[in-house]
């Protein structure tokens, strides 16, 4: 099977939220607004005004409910997805690091099931730069597909792909030591052959090391970053005849972070019983935006 058209539909089918954020930073001017007193996002220097106005570094030993939701369930998230995302159970804070942990659990003499967590921010977001510092799961088999990503807001009300989605960081444990980043609307996934993605990124040490994986999202562009600003690895122009189907992204959009287990993509090479438990660590979730 293609593997560009696999990690598509991976990510169209992780795309099956059913919580809504409660508020959202930095409103989008209307497309028709007067934007010359604007700076310009094309500037080099733009970036180095950007100012830090969300965060969660996951000091503590409790996760922040003012920031975070659990979504729940085990229906398969519409990808033949084997766990079963729980609340609480699976996730610990310690040490100054979030721990979302997949266990293979026995529920009955011979019955084993897989649980995991799926945590949504509660805040939202319209442009900045989104970084996320984590370290994957250190790799031990096949059958591990975490991710840090974005949704639409309005997925509630127009559904995906119309909401958008805004892939920061997706890896699957049966290829190691590489890292994926993507978009998806309705102008651009796999039902018509137009994904947006950067295909495999070779990184050695996602395993062993924490990295920074990073958007930068203006109203003209969306770029992936791995590490440093600088290192863009994909870039998303907002396309010159913009419309809803080709460019969602003028909308807020929330954090999503999980380790899905097995799945149409996770699963490909089957699961390996001997992963588990398995600790996705995140540093830090920050936003910075440029006022």
């Amino acid at each position: 099977m293609n593997k560009s058209l696999i990690f598509l539909c991976s990510a169209f089918l992780l795309g099956c939220s059913s919580s809504s954020p409660q508020e959202d930073i930095q409103s989008d001017p209307p497309e028709s607004s007067d934007t010359s007193g604007l700076p310009d996002v094309n500037a080099a220097d733009y970036w180095d005004n950007a100012t830090l106005v969300w965060q969660d570094e996951f000091d503590g030993n409790t996760l922040s409910e003012e920031n975070w939701v659990f979504e729940t369930g085990d229906h398969g998230w519409g990808n033949n997805e084997r766990q079963n995302y729980v609340a609480n159970e699976n996730v610990e804070v310690s040490d100054g690091t979030l721990k979302i942990i997949a266990k293979r659990i026995q529920i009955a003499p011979g019955t084993f099931e897989y649980t995991s967590s799926r945590l949504n921010s509660t805040t939202d977001f319209i442009y900045g730069r989104m970084e996320i510092r984590a370290k994957i799961p250190e790799h031990k088999g096949d059958g591990l597909w975490p991710a840090l990503w974005m949704l639409g807001s309005n997925i509630n009300t127009v559904g995906w792909p119309a909401c958008g989605e805004i892939d920061i960081m997706e890896y699957v444990s049966f290829e190691p030591n590489q890292t994926h980043f993507s978009i998806h609307s309705t102008a651009n996934n796999h039902r018509n052959g137009t994904q947006i993605t950067s295909g495999p990124v070779a990184l050695e040490s996602i395993e062993e090391e924490f990295h920074n994986y990073g958007i930068l999202w203006t109203n003209k562009y969306i770029k992936f970053y791995l590490d440093d600003i600088d290192n863009i690895q994909l870039t998303f122009p907002k396309p010159a005849i913009t419309n809803a189907e080709n460019w969602p992204f003028s909308g807020s959009f929330y954090f999503l972070m999980n380790i899905a287990v097995g799945g149409d993509w996770g699963g490909i090479e089957g699961i390996d019983d001997e992963i588990f438990p398995a600790v996705m660590e995140v540093d830090y979730v920050r936003v910075y935006q440029v006022k």
